[in-house]
């Protein structure tokens, strides 16, 4: 994908001009991807990240009703609730556990028939960016800037508080702050005041040549 934005829009086509931000399941992408792509970024703003740590022991009462869903109309009908309801846990098995001999959904949910199913919890695990940090610690440490941001009143600040403190660990350079709020009502303050001067200080651009400094 980022080789076609290049290709296709007017962009500076270098990894020191090139940043990586997300909130919510898009700062676990953000995670996710950026240790995986050191060489593509060079900076990245993750912003009250879900699903950073790996549920080793899922309920089988809390997955039933993703279990109990066993056709495509189920699935979307279900997604068109209030809620995420059962369509988080089915979106999970289809990002983390994929199946492609399991019709009609394609996936495996790491409980079956009320039982636990230890070989899919494994790959749950596996892609809990916790899991994976010091794996990747070295690609992260390439990163000219890294920034955590979370709200106090955030159900997912105790997730984000063991990111930072295992970053801190590793010797991953990152800065890390709190702030009054919670998952959502700051977004947008957040994004125009902390994740854009946070881009304009630290990706590198071309200087301006109208720029009263630049000479000929």
């Amino acid at each position: 994908m980022v080789a076609y934005i290049d290709a296709h829009y007017r962009t500076i086509p270098r990894r020191t001009s090139r940043g990586l931000a997300g909130h919510s399941m898009g700062g676990y992408g953000a995670v996710r991807i950026g240790m995986k792509r050191p060489e593509v970024f060079s900076s990245l703003y993750i912003m009250s990240a879900c699903c950073l740590a790996a549920n080793v022991n899922p309920r089988p009462d809390a997955m039933a009703p993703a279990e109990a869903i066993k056709t495509r109309e189920q699935a979307e009908e279900a997604s068109r609730g209030r809620g995420f309801g059962p369509s988080v846990n089915l979106a999970s098995a289809a990002a983390w556990s994929p199946n492609p001999n399991n019709p009609p959904l394609y996936l495996d949910l790491p409980v079956k028939d009320g039982k636990v199913r230890p070989d899919i919890v494994a790959k749950w695990k596996a892609n809990a960016p916790l899991e994976m940090l010091e794996q990747h610690a070295a690609g992260l440490k390439a990163y000219y800037a890294i920034a955590i941001d979370v709200g106090t009143k955030d159900n997912l600040v105790t997730a984000n508080q063991r990111l930072h403190e295992a970053m801190t660990r590793l010797k991953i350079a990152h800065h890390y702050e709190e702030y009054d709020g919670d998952h959502t009502n700051k977004v947008g303050e957040r994004i125009e005041r902390s994740v854009l001067p946070f881009f304009s200080k630290n990706l590198a651009s071309p200087a301006n040549p109208t720029s009263p400094g630049i000479k000929d």
